[in-house]
């Protein structure tokens, strides 16, 4: 009886840990180093205008070290900011302009909001982040985060939002990652802010 006590709390342990956004972004960097993930690369202009976009199966991004600076005894003193970057077994090399990587199921509200609103004729006096998710609150309702990206000059160019959002450090240069609800992001060379929901909606 003890045993079968002991498999049912392992169990249980098990579901809640792999809940847990730690545990996923553990999961998925194990995965990335595998096989890869199957993400959407975009990379974006000081004007947050799109330059490229490429999805794929098996991407595996990271640092290349050939451009961090080391010292005399080998030791990392400023990380590479030179992404190398596999997609499918084809390399892409990428530096300098704004660049998002996330997960397929992960939804860009800011890309939603753009079809539907002439975003240049939007007023002012409203900050434009507060009508965004005021004007989309079928997407946002019962959030508890708002991740805005802008690009290098501050100007929007994605949004996301999810139930349960987490930060972590990056090996590389100018790059956070985050988990929303489970999904990936990798946001590189971007200016970021992270909110609560509440704070944004005038209800």
């Amino acid at each position: 009886m003890k045993k079968w006590r002991l498999v049912l709390l392992l169990i249980a342990a098990t579901l809640l840990l792999s809940s847990c956004n730690a545990v996923k972004w553990f999961m998925g960097n194990v995965k990335e180093e595998l096989v890869g993930r199957e993400l959407i690369l975009q990379t974006y202009d000081e004007d947050s205008q799109m330059i490229d976009s490429v999805k794929g199966k098996s991407i595996s991004i990271e640092a290349d070290e050939k451009f961090a600076i080391k010292d005399k005894e080998g030791s990392i003193v400023s990380k590479s900011a030179v992404l190398n970057i596999t997609v499918g077994g084809n390399q892409m090399l990428h530096v300098g302009s704004s660049m998002l990587a996330y997960d397929t199921d992960l939804v860009d509200i800011f890309n939603e909001y753009s079809k539907t609103v002439d975003i240049d004729k939007v007023n002012r006096s409203v900050p434009f982040i507060n009508r965004m998710v005021n004007d989309m609150k079928n997407f946002t309702t019962g959030t508890k985060k708002v991740v805005l990206i802008r690009s290098q000059s501050g100007k929007p160019l994605a949004t996301f939002a999810g139930d349960d959002v987490s930060y972590y450090a990056s090996d590389i240069d100018k790059a956070t990652g985050l988990m929303i609800d489970g999904k990936y992001l990798l946001i590189y060379r971007c200016d970021y802010t992270i909110y609560d929901t509440k704070l944004l909606l005038n209800d």
